[in-house]
């Protein structure tokens, strides 16, 4: 007789997008069968819940927690579609942050997610669509069929199409001009930071306005653990367009999450000897094994918020590459420095305070970017990032609207190289690979200083390290 297993599967509660319901994940649920337990929910103002009240993404995750708790399920992920993603991260960060009604929470699924930030959309977009919700019933009808559309990467299938607009004329107006004015424009960005918890993030390359960039460069950086997948062709109402690989890549990732876990950057043997030997003090080596601690994958930045600590590591990848598949992360380290007010006791007198200064500074390179590129710093390329950065090396970056100008970014990209090399010098796997061997010029014993004793050019004392060479690629 075969073995059953008497665990039972993950719950997958799953919400959905701006005039859609919970039926919207029925092919999803059929295709994940008994693997994973899909559970369709309706936010407030739309589906079978239009007539429940409550249109702020603070009161939506209200009613979806209410809705969890009933269940109380022993291991439960959360899957949020477009406006569904702002709510599914609201309840992520309750959860993280040790609610007690959301205990058992395992991870996300964003799929074309509305960011954090208030959602990339145009004014004049906005308008068209709060405009025709309330026209007369003609109007709406096909209106609702060009929204679906407009959606999709190629055509849905007419049954489907006819339930997504059924779905559309049936959401209460108040609702979906509600979500167009104010949800979609909260700010969530601080309240998020970074979330621990594995996620998966879905994006299809015909999406326009919350595709593959907008989740790179708005979403992303909220998440410690995230997988980020491309469905070539496909728009942004990816469980219609696409259920089966929508599905697959749920039951993989739900399968083979775990806990992301630090990783330190390796020392060598023989450099970690030194460090422990007699000739270094005991004050040196208690700050080298600081720094030698592996950096919190989840580092929660506070004086920047998570889309500026982003833009800080891009920039610092550009700036100084490092090898291997660990890294410093000088980035959070340097947030870290800004946050506790610590300092080198000077700055340009151009620029505000250091925490403002690098925060006013990542913002205008990304505007800047995406004034020229049409896309966030974060997602361009290599080369075009360098570009950018090269220009402001050079004080000629083209600031629009940016909260400092040309000359300022000069100055700025100067304080951020030297705190760059200082935070990088300061780690003792970047003193091995240079092979320094200051540390130990002499312990704790004043008396019996060791110091060195070979002077001549091109002389090693045995106990020095050897160079384990350069970061250069």
């Amino acid at each position: 007789m075969p073995h059953v297993s008497s665990t039972p599967p993950p719950t997958l509660f799953c919400l959905h997008f701006l005039g859609g319901s919970a039926q919207e994940w029925d092919g999803v649920a059929r295709q994940l069968g008994d693997a994973v337990r899909c559970v369709p929910l309706d936010l407030p103002g739309f589906g079978d819940a239009a007539s429940v009240p409550g249109t702020s993404v603070a009161a939506m995750a209200d009613h979806i927690a209410g809705r969890i708790t009933a269940m109380a399920p022993a291991h439960w992920w959360i899957a949020g579609h477009s406006m569904g993603a702002k709510v599914a991260l609201a309840l992520a960060r309750r959860a993280e942050d040790g609610d007690a009604i959301l205990a058992g929470f395992g991870g996300l699924v964003l799929v074309a997610g509305s960011p954090p930030s208030p959602e990339p959309m145009s004014d004049d977009k906005r308008r068209e669509m709060i405009a025709w919700i309330s026209a007369d019933a003609d109007t709406r009808r096909v209106k609702a069929g060009e929204f679906i559309d407009q959606n999709t990467g190629t055509p849905l299938p007419e049954t489907d199409k006819a339930r997504a607009v059924a779905d559309v004329l049936r959401a209460d107006p108040a609702a979906w001009i509600a979500w167009l004015e104010a949800g979609s424009r909260e700010d969530w960005c601080r309240r998020i930071g970074v979330l621990r918890s594995p996620a998966l993030v879905l994006s299809g390359s015909e999406d326009a306005d919350l595709g593959a960039a907008a989740q790179t460069c708005l979403t992303l950086p909220h998440l410690a653990d995230a997988r980020h997948i491309i469905l070539d062709g496909a728009g942004h109402l990816l469980p219609l367009e696409r259920p089966e690989a929508v599905a697959d890549l749920v039951r993989e990732t739900m399968a083979q999450a775990g806990v992301p876990s630090a990783q330190a950057v390796p020392v060598p043997r023989d450099y970690e000897d030194l460090i422990a030997s007699p000739r270094v003090n005991g004050r040196l080596r208690e700050a080298l094994e600081t720094r030698a601690q592996p950096d919190d994958p989840a580092y929660r930045p506070e004086v920047l918020n998570a889309v500026e600590l982003a833009l800080l590591r891009a920039v610092i990848d550009r700036v100084l590459p490092q090898p291997g598949e660990a890294s410093i992360d000088i980035g959070a380290r340097i947030e870290a420095r800004l946050a506790s007010g610590q300092g080198d006791g000077w700055r340009f007198a151009a620029l505000p305070a250091d925490p403002e200064a690098y925060a006013a500074a990542l913002r205008t390179l990304d505007v800047s970017a995406s004034a020229a590129h049409s896309v966030g710093f974060l997602a361009l390329a290599g080369p075009v990032q360098d570009a950018l950065l090269a220009a402001v090396a050079e004080g000629e970056l083209p600031t629009v609207d940016g909260d400092l100008d040309g000359p300022q970014m000069k100055l700025w990209f100067e304080d951020l190289r030297g705190d760059v090399v200082r935070t990088y010098l300061a780690h003792p796997a970047a003193l091995a690979r240079l092979g320094f061997s200051g540390i130990g010029a002499g312990g704790d014993d004043s008396a019996h200083m060791t110091g060195f004793t070979e002077l001549g050019i091109d002389a090693r004392e045995p106990w020095e390290p050897i160079a384990q060479g350069t970061d250069a690629r």
